[in-house]
């Protein structure tokens, strides 16, 4: 379902420099799914994805109802935007939010949802679709494979000193996602044990007044385990105090970054919003990689901001900053607007924590400047 909204002032906001066959459409709100639009808006802009589900809707047959699944409906949906005679205008998403709906009952209610638990549950749901199709496509040939299911900031196989089952390795991996190398050093011995893991996406601890490269540098740093968190090594056979970092082995083409807004504060009894200003740069270098790590000091260019309006955790409102052909616009369900470059650095948070500024950064998109060459 398509409606013509606010497209020709878009058009006009454009000009002539208006992009060569793309396509600017807002997606209408269903009752509170708009963290689902926000993360859609993002994944359609991150290029290589959309291809990758472009190309598949060209390649699959038409889909009976009973075969319907989260990859059918979103590659329609993509399909449906990219093809759309019209350069702007309103699209509905109603059977993709319905089969969302369908496949988990997380999102069934008309209550305040959270985005980055969509985007995990979207890519796995995408993975595990595919890695069925591939399975299905080998069983012909008698070939079997044991993939592992892969969580944002979680392991799939991870199996010590890098030894790796033989798993399918899908488009959604190759595009978001990268190894971690948890290394724990016991004291006693010196012997270091390194046990990998891959991720879809990081999430990020967050600080007052701090950056990402601050947050990423957090993330990987040492950490020292003794008293009762004490590490089992193997060599000494006995526990033993070590130290312990997590460090990027293997960077992503598109890295996924979720900061950790919402905390759970004990003494209320409850999550809360944590406002705080974090600087996300338009251009990132990763300096928490592997000193052997192909890439190091990988750059990344900032294309896509998923952002959390609103000062608690269990309502608000969810609209992304999409970066295109050069140009930043806004997105917000049916509404979508061109802005300045300048305007991204008003979503760092605020350094006081009540004020009256509550739109903040949450999920951030980068892509890599090398993979993208």
């Amino acid at each position: 379902m398509v409606m013509g909204a606010s497209g020709s002032k878009l058009e006009k906001a454009f000009g002539d420099q208006f992009p060569e066959g793309e396509r600017y459409f807002g997606l209408e709100n269903f009752g509170n799914t708009c963290y689902c639009n926000s993360v859609l808006q993002a994944l359609y802009f991150c290029v290589p994805f959309r291809d990758q589900l472009l190309e598949h809707c060209g390649q699959s047959k038409p889909v009976a109802e009973a075969e319907e699944n989260l990859l059918t409906c979103l590659s329609e949906l993509f399909s449906q935007i990219n093809s759309q005679k019209k350069k702007t205008g309103v699209i509905a998403p109603k059977r993709f939010v319905q089969r969302v709906k369908k496949q988990n009952e997380l999102f069934r209610s008309y209550m305040h949802q959270d985005a980055h638990e969509f985007l995990n549950f979207l890519l796995n749901e995408l993975v595990d679709i595919l890695e069925r199709e591939a399975k299905a496509a080998k069983s012909n040939s008698g070939c079997e494979t044991s993939p592992g299911k892969v969580v944002g900031n979680g392991s799939v196989s991870g199996l010590a000193n890098g030894t790796h089952k033989e798993a399918v390795v899908t488009w959604v991996h190759k595009i978001f996602q990268g190894i971690l190398t948890n290394e724990t050093r016991c004291l006693r011995c010196e012997t270091i044990t390194a046990r990998d893991e891959t991720f879809l996406d990081l999430s990020l601890d967050i600080e007052q007044n701090s950056s990402i490269t601050s947050c990423l540098r957090n993330f990987s740093s040492t950490e020292t385990l003794n008293a009762e968190d004490k590490f089992f090594c193997d060599k000494c056979c006995s526990l033993q105090e070590a130290q312990k970092r997590m460090k990027i082995k293997s960077a992503p083409r598109i890295l996924a970054l979720h900061l950790k807004r919402f905390k759970y504060i004990e003494q209320l009894g409850r999550y809360k919003k944590l406002s705080y200003r974090v600087v996300f740069p338009l251009e990132l270098k990763l300096c928490n990689t592997t000193d052997d790590a192909p890439g190091s000091e990988a750059e990344y260019s900032l294309f896509a901001v998923v952002v959390h309006v609103g000062s608690g955790p269990n309502h608000g409102h969810y609209v992304s900053l999409v970066k295109s052909h050069n140009h930043w616009l806004f997105f917000d369900d049916e509404n979508v607007e061109i802005i300045d470059e300048s305007i991204v650095q008003t979503f760092f948070g605020s350094t006081q924590e009540y004020s009256n500024n509550t739109d903040h950064g949450y999920i951030l998109f980068y892509e890599s400047l090398e993979q993208k060459s």
